[in-house]
């Protein structure tokens, strides 16, 4: 009896290692807050470095926090990431490059960033894909993914621009979490 307790303690201690061992990285995991629910992004830092890197610096700059959805397209994404509203807007800092990658496929859940015309032309306006999308694979830069709650995306109010928009509560680091 004795040795089947200490398999069982050890069979649990193990499971619990695997568990902790497959947890998201905190510096490279977004918590997007909306109205009806937190959204988990993995970041793609192997993928999409620079722009891992400027979505967590914007995130912990409160850049995100109260930015709406301006262009929903239901069946394709939705974007965000523009402080005035107007799809026209960006940060202060300099432009990104064009970081794509043929290892990844914008499929349903992908987050990817936003430009004008010329491909380095990012900022800080991103997309979530909501139905695959593959058609921007090359054209535009894919750094991470929705882990969970990708149904609070599908409620995000459509429109180019909605009616009434939704926006993010808060945008923050895991790491930084409170």
């Amino acid at each position: 009896m004795r040795g089947l307790k200490a398999a069982l303690i050890a069979l649990f201690a193990l499971t619990g290692f695997v568990a902790a061992a497959q947890a998201a990285d905190p510096e490279n995991t977004i918590y997007l807050d909306l109205k009806d629910g937190r959204v988990v992004i993995e970041l793609l830092p192997e993928i999409a470095p620079l722009h891992a890197q400027r979505i967590r610096e914007l995130s912990r700059e409160g850049f995100y926090n109260g930015v709406v959805f301006h262009r929903v397209i239901p069946g394709f994404m939705a974007q965000t990431g523009d402080p005035t509203g107007t799809g026209m807007g960006g940060s202060f800092k300099p432009d990104v490059k064009l970081e794509a990658s043929n290892r990844v496929s914008f499929i349903r859940g992908t987050v990817g960033m936003a430009r004008a015309a010329n491909p380095n032309s990012a900022n800080s306006q991103f997309f979530i894909v909501t139905e695959d999308s593959t058609f921007l694979d090359g054209n535009y830069t894919l750094f991470g993914r929705v882990i969970e709650g990708m149904e609070y995306v599908d409620m995000i109010a459509p429109g180019e621009p909605p009616a009434n928009p939704d926006k993010i509560v808060k945008m923050q680091v895991a790491a930084d979490a409170e």
